[in-house]
């Protein structure tokens, strides 16, 4: 199904992101093929996002997968009905991919745009839209001073020119890559079961390393400092001090990449030492909407001179009887796990700890050299999971990018998957059970506007 895919016969040139398509093809611009739909006034409707991930969904399987706050309007009157078989994209997010067919009824953002295919296939285009090729020509078309004002207006929206089949090759393409991405889910939905259960044991593993340590104190009595609460001023495209998002607290360490770092002006920071992190130093989750990432620990490896860490975590810093790495695991161990989500508050979705919540919860602090024993034992169990986690997060990432290039070259004609198309059973699934639902860090970083 996925090899030595023949080209069309003849080709002739098209245009900026796909340079040539079958002669068999259109090139044409979006004016011709889409039109724009604006129908207010209908409240009731359920709310729909836009998401970089997973397309057009519902906004309560947004809203239940993660911390995502609801950020739409009380006032829905002018709020776009969605219908199902509609396109929509995220004006502002469409460059990087925020756009995708409905397969719900429902109403998004006025500061959404809202299409309908004159006489084509929406699912065809659902997928040709989602590809970073469009993504790349969506951002050449978008407008504003800085990335994160760039908009996609309507008007050059339908100015750009997109491949369009005959109506039967578009069926084809749709029904070739219904299977396709079938096969991938199920190749990538194993590797994660797995990666799941190898989580698991090691978790067990873990748990029964700290299950017999003992009595247990509070941990106020192995603290030298803290816990601090972090601090969060706004965030400036000049400024030259970094901070970083609560995602870079993740798997018992500090671990900040790229998507992570964000800069704030030195002088919106009054004391710039009471937030910069040393080697030894653990940062703890005070707030979430996720309560099982509440109270999660991490630790800083190596020192961060230049950097503050956010309001949303506390920083601890213990007494030389108690082994950073050690309190990291206990802290992140279903014995201690219990007591956070009991004591955690929640207010407008919000679970949160405070500084007495934390220097309450009780610990078994052994000797310092049965932790120093632990730390070399648990780091033996992680090196050794974390190979193997390594190496499916790796084949899942290569299964990922596959798929992105086996849609791009499908959509644009530069395989021609008619024969296959017609050899395959009915589509194996619904649309939309079909959509992917890869893990999207972005919808964490990146707040939808609902203006």
């Amino acid at each position: 199904m996925f090899r030595n895919l023949p080209r069309y016969d003849n080709y002739r040139a098209a245009g900026s992101w796909v340079g040539e398509v079958p002669d068999t093809w259109r090139w044409e611009p979006g004016r011709t093929i889409f039109v724009e739909r604006k129908n207010p006034g209908h409240i009731e409707e359920q709310m729909l996002s836009v998401t970089i991930g997973r397309g057009v969904i519902r906004q309560i399987d947004l809203l239940s997968s993660g911390s995502k706050k609801d950020s739409s309007n009380t006032d829905k009157s002018k709020y776009k009905l969605v219908e199902p078989g509609d396109l929509v994209y995220n004006k502002m997010r469409a460059w990087q991919g925020a756009a995708g067919r409905s397969a719900h009824r429902g109403i998004v953002s006025p500061a959404y745009i809202v299409i309908k295919p004159r006489c084509a296939s929406a699912e065809y285009f659902h997928h040709v839209v989602r590809t970073s090729m469009f993504s790349k020509e969506a951002e050449r078309w978008s407008y504003g001073i800085t990335s994160d004002q760039w908009s996609l207006r309507p008007e050059h929206f339908k100015m750009i020119r997109f491949p369009l089949p005959p109506a039967e090759e578009q069926a084809a393409i749709v029904k070739y890559l219904a299977h396709a991405n079938a096969r991938i889910d199920k190749a990538i939905a194993a590797k994660r079961r797995l990666v799941s259960l190898i989580e698991e044991q090691g978790n067990a593993h873990r748990a029964m390393v700290l299950s017999e340590l003992g009595s247990s104190q509070r941990l106020a009595t192995t603290l030298w400092e803290g816990p601090t609460n972090g601090v969060s001023p706004e965030v400036s495209q000049s400024g030259e001090l970094k901070t970083f998002s609560i995602s870079a607290v993740r798997n018992g360490v500090v671990g900040v990449r790229d998507s992570d770092v964000k800069y704030v002006d030195h002088s919106a920071v009054s004391n710039l030492t009471k937030y910069e992190l040393q080697t030894g130093d653990v940062l703890m989750v005070r707030g979430n909407g996720n309560i099982k990432l509440v109270g999660r620990a991490a630790l800083v490896s190596e020192d961060m001179p230049g950097s503050i860490y956010p309001d949303l975590l506390m920083r601890l810093r213990f007494r030389p009887n108690a082994n950073p790495g050690f309190m990291v695991a206990v802290l992140n161990s279903p014995l201690v796990r219990a007591q956070i989500e009991n004591t955690a508050r929640t207010a407008v979705g919000t679970f949160k700890l405070s500084g007495s919540d934390v220097r309450g919860i009780r610990v078994p602090v052994p000797d310092l050299r049965l932790q120093e024993q632990i730390v070399r034992q648990l780091d033996e169990i992680n090196v050794s999971g974390s190979q193997i986690v390594g190496r499916l997060d790796r084949e899942v990432s290569l299964l990922q990018e596959f798929r992105a290039r086996l849609v791009a070259d499908v959509v644009t004609g530069q395989v021609d998957v008619r024969a296959i198309s017609a050899a395959l059973p009915d589509a194996p699934d619904s649309f939309d059970a079909l959509t992917s639902a890869f893990d999207d860090d972005l919808e964490e970083a990146l707040s939808e506007s609902e203006e």
